[in-house]
């Protein structure tokens, strides 16, 4: 195992909904070691104070407003962004675009300025085009390193990971050839979310399902062909049930908005899926070999598209590769072709809003 080394770690946005559950992750983290913890809610005191509390040696500091930035910042070796405004009933991420595109232009500008070197993690959507407006500001400040921008997009890989489970049949002896229609029509209802409770579900622990493309509606792209294990025999899918969990994937996030029926969106969920994205990043910078996760990052992968969500392997300075997409099956071919050009819309919308931002009042 390699020497774990002192990490300071800010979290920017830590009194909101997203903020308090990841900081208080961060601080049951081994790789951490001081806790910056950033808002322009003065309620960010009460967050680190109630933190100092629990009994674990990370050392939790509250900043508060654009005037506490430089000392929350400064030594900062990774920062994660949750700042911005959540989804309501009816909202789309577009309807977000001004606002938050406007609080991850003025905090990325603060960590070009006090901690240049640090990665960064995009939590705040529309995540499509934050990444992109990020990476602007970032070259006019000429510190701009690609591996060290990455777009957090691991809630589809946790929530991709979790309905698959969910909707197939683990259990070999209770999947043989006289039961498999029974098991079919079982799977396909879990795939759409009708009764969970009728399914066995995988070991969580043993499923992975790459999610590449983007973080918004159809540019989410589940490819549920590769999913690990591909050795476990029910981990096939019918056309139908292909294309229920696709589609619950891409709105799962609006399941969690009209659920909390106006109070709130996916907060929870969505701090454990960044605070697993920070682990293991922190595991990379570490030397801790064999560190992947899905990202939203620069990339090559697809012609045309300038950023992609794809799996990344994390090492030392960040991204250390990102990977391709290997093989795609021909209802993953479409869904690509039909997602990609709202994805370089998006990404072309923040690139756009960097260049040219709204002039203050």
């Amino acid at each position: 195992m390699p020497v774990v080394e002192a990490k300071r770690v800010a979290v920017l946005g830590a009194a909101g909904g997203i903020g308090q559950p990841l900081s208080l992750l961060l601080k049951m983290n081994k790789c951490v070691t001081e806790l910056a913890l950033f808002d322009v809610a003065p309620l960010v005191k009460g967050v680190a104070a109630d933190l100092s509390h629990c009994n674990t040696p990370v050392q939790v500091s509250a900043h508060v407003g654009d005037a506490e930035l430089e000392a929350c910042l400064k030594g900062c070796e990774l920062v994660v962004i949750p700042a911005g405004v959540p989804r309501k009933p009816g909202m789309t991420r577009d309807d977000l675009f001004n606002i938050n595109a406007g609080i991850v232009m003025n905090l990325v500008t603060a960590c070009a300025k006090y901690c240049p070197n640090a990665i960064l993690e995009i939590i705040c959507n529309p995540v499509n085009s934050t990444v992109p407006i990020a990476s602007e500001v970032l070259k006019a400040a000429g510190c701009y390193d690609p591996r060290k921008l990455l777009g957090v997009t691991t809630l589809d890989v946790v929530r991709a990971n979790t309905f698959v489970a969910q909707a197939k049949d683990r259990d070999p002896k209770e999947a043989k050839d006289h039961d498999m229609k029974e098991a079919k029509d079982c799977n396909l209802k879990a795939a759409k979310g009708l009764d969970p409770k009728e399914a066995k579900g995988l070991d969580l622990k043993e499923v992975d399902v790459p999610v590449i493309g983007g973080h918004a509606g159809i540019t989410i792209l589940p490819l549920l062909s590769q999913t690990v294990p591909s050795t476990v025999p029910s981990v096939t899918f019918s056309d139908a049930e292909r294309k229920a969990l696709t589609s619950r994937i891409q709105d799962a996030g609006t399941e969690v908005v009209e659920a909390k029926a106006g109070a709130g969106s996916a907060t929870l969920s969505m701090a454990y899926a960044a605070a697993r994205m920070a682990e293991s990043t922190l595991l990379g910078m570490q030397g801790e070999p064999n560190m992947f996760e899905c990202a939203f990052v620069q990339s090559d992968v697809v012609p045309g598209s300038p950023f992609f969500a794809s799996r990344v392997q994390l090492g030392p300075e960040g991204v250390a590769k990102v990977n391709g997409l290997g093989q795609l099956n021909e209802f993953e071919k479409a869904a690509m072709e039909a997602m990609l050009p709202e994805l370089k819309a998006q990404i072309e919308k923040g690139i756009a809003f960097a260049k040219n931002p709204p002039k203050k009042e």
